[in-house]
Parts: C-alpha cells; structure tokens; sequence
C-alpha cells in the first residue's frame, strides 16, 4: 500500500509540555509552532503532498486572555517571517520549497493584522503546486460544517447531497485526509475535520507535541502502511 498523500495533525500537548519543562506558555507554544517546519520536511522526503495543521480552535479563543494575547503575538510574528521570506525567495528557491499555504477558519476571531497577514500569504502562494500546508486556525468542525450549510442556504440550493456540502466546507478542492495524527496521548479528534475524516485512519502518539520526533513521524506512516483501508466496501 502506498503511503498518505494528506496527513492532519493535532499538535496537542504545548501546554503540558512547557509546565514539565518549567517554562512559560509562550515557550512551550512557540516550540510547537516552530515543529511545523520540521514536520513539513519530514512529508516533503516521504512524498506527503498535503500536511494540515491544527493551530487554533474556535474553542481555544474562550481560554484566558493573557494566552490568547501572547498566542496572538506569536502567530503574527511567524506570519510576518514567511512574508519576509517569501519577498526574499529568487525563483529557484521558489521552486524548490514550493509549498502553497491556506488558512482554514473563522479568520474573523483574529486581529485586523493577522487576518491580513493571511490574506497575504495565500496571494503569495497561491501558484505553488507541489506541496500544500492547511493552517487551521479559528477553526471548529461544528463551525465548519455550520458555515457550509448557511453558505449553502445563502446560494438557494434548496437539495444537496454529499459534493456540495464538500463544496462549501472550508477545504473545498482539498483532498480529505489520509491519516490523522493526535499526539500527547489524547485519543479523539475534538471536532477535527467532522466531515473529511470519515474514512481517515487515525494515529495517536504518547509524546506532547513540542517532543514530538521524526521517528515518530516514521512509526505513524508505517502503522497506515499496514492497515488495509476499505471505505466501507
């Protein structure tokens, strides 16, 4: 069997991991967003094509605002580093990172600046084909598939079946996921992907996030590997 072309994760475990470590908050999900980058090579050598990412749930936003403050400074300061990197990029460079960027979500839980950091980082790569990097941020399965039908109602479809529900979900043109990921040993999906992990197989890894390594990258692709999927044939 092949390998997953789309893999999701939920990085869980920032938290605990930064309170084992002694550390602050800030630390602890700092490390866990700068583990992306690591985690994006890891599916470029295997032939990943998709990897999405959980960053920030719709629900994260009702926790404390000092987290919420700090979390915010975070994502912009990284946001603004691929902007910078992207203007800096010749096209050879281009070519070989060649990843396109998408933000999946309720955008409007964030800052003016970080909404618009987005905005800018899709337009810059958005003409990338080889490799795709789904940040999910403000996003809920609930909210998602509470979005799709209102889009869906607001268009006057008034009978819909299972393509245009897929159609107005956040991930329209996205293929659904092939293996999910949780870690920090936490085993359900809170909402992840509702719709598109119907037929997803799932791994759940022990480590807290930030510890998360690429041998346990490794040891996910070769359990999918072994499974034997049938979408219900």
């Amino acid at each position: 069997m092949n390998g997953p072309k789309h893999i999701a994760i939920i990085p869980d475990g920032n938290r605990r991991w930064a309170k084992k470590q002694s550390v602050s908050l800030v630390e602890g999900y700092d490390k866990g967003i700068r583990k992306i980058s690591d985690v994006l090579k890891w599916c470029k050598e295997y032939d990943v094509h998709i990897l999405s990412m959980w960053g920030f749930s719709a629900d994260n936003a009702k926790r404390d605002s000092y987290e919420i403050k700090k979390l915010f400074e975070l994502f912009k300061k990284y946001l603004y580093e691929i902007i910078e990197e992207s203007k800096k990029k010749n096209n050879e460079e281009k070519k070989k990172y060649d990843v396109r960027i998408k933000f999946l979500g309720r955008r409007t839980i964030f800052p003016y600046e970080i909404q618009e950091a987005m905005n800018r980082i899709e337009d810059f790569t958005k003409n990338n084909k080889t490799h795709a990097l789904n940040l999910l941020l403000g996003y809920g399965g609930r909210e998602e598939i509470i979005d799709a039908i209102n889009s869906i109602i607001k268009k006057g479809i008034k009978e819909v079946d299972e393509k245009i529900i897929s159609e107005n979900l956040y991930t329209t043109g996205i293929e659904d996921p092939d293996l999910i990921i949780r870690t920090s040993g936490e085993q359900r999906l809170s909402g992840l992907m509702s719709w598109q992990s119907a037929y997803s197989e799932f791994y759940f890894s022990k480590k807290l996030w930030p510890d998360f390594s690429k041998k346990d990258f490794e040891n996910a692709l070769k359990t999918y590997i072994k499974r034997k999927r049938r979408f219900g044939k």
